[in-house]
């Protein structure tokens, strides 16, 4: 069975793009941020062991040229982020059907050892999350996206620190790994000091 590693990420417009880290830093900054930091990100995590597959925002950006043109994409789609993140997960062609690990493009951390971690916690597990320390998660990943339950995601308070416990109660009786705990950026405090 192939893994399969979604990116989610939005096409790099200007007010589009980290609007929070916008409010902090400008527009401008903010948008060149997440465009350099998805393409390292992509770049980083290419591995023989995973098929990278892009969902992206807004769905005309299938034909966006600001990400590799080899790399298949699919379209979010409408609803809040539970919503778009079940049809990423649950939206790859037959033929790919295996484990699936999703993340957003803008957690800098992110290394092909943690997405491995991630992968191999699905082999004795039904799911794996990845915490991040705001009580969100990085990583949501799931061993048989066909199985997934009809409320996944559902009545989740994005954005909050009961992201990652609301979602858990979306999955009842199932085998839960957690992995690494890493950061995402929403406000300037939270980027890398270099």
């Amino acid at each position: 069975m192939k893994r399969t590693l979604i990116i989610m990420v939005k096409e790099p417009r200007p007010g589009r793009v980290k609007t929070r880290l916008g409010r902090d830093i400008g527009r401008i900054p903010a948008t060149w941020w997440f465009r350099h930091q998805s393409a390292r990100l992509i770049r980083s995590l290419r591995d023989p062991r995973w098929q990278i597959v892009l969902a992206v925002a807004p769905d005309t950006a299938v034909f966006s040229k600001a990400w590799p043109a080899d790399i298949p994409r699919l379209p979010q789609g409408n609803g809040d982020l539970g919503a778009r993140m079940k049809r990423a997960l649950s939206g790859l062609p037959s033929r790919q059907k295996g484990p699936v690990c999703l993340i957003g493009a803008d957690i800098p951390g992110i290394t092909r050892a943690h997405t491995a971690r991630a992968f191999s916690a699905l082999g004795s597990h039904d799911a794996v999350f990845g915490p991040a320390a705001d009580g969100g998660y990085w990583l949501v990943g799931v061993k048989h996206p066909a199985r997934m339950p009809r409320g996944l995601f559902e009545n989740t308070r994005w954005s909050t620190e009961h992201a990652l416990a609301d979602t858990l109660r979306t999955l009842p009786g199932w085998r839960i790994a957690l992995t690494d705990t890493l950061q995402d950026v929403d406000t300037a405090a939270d980027l890398p000091r270099r």
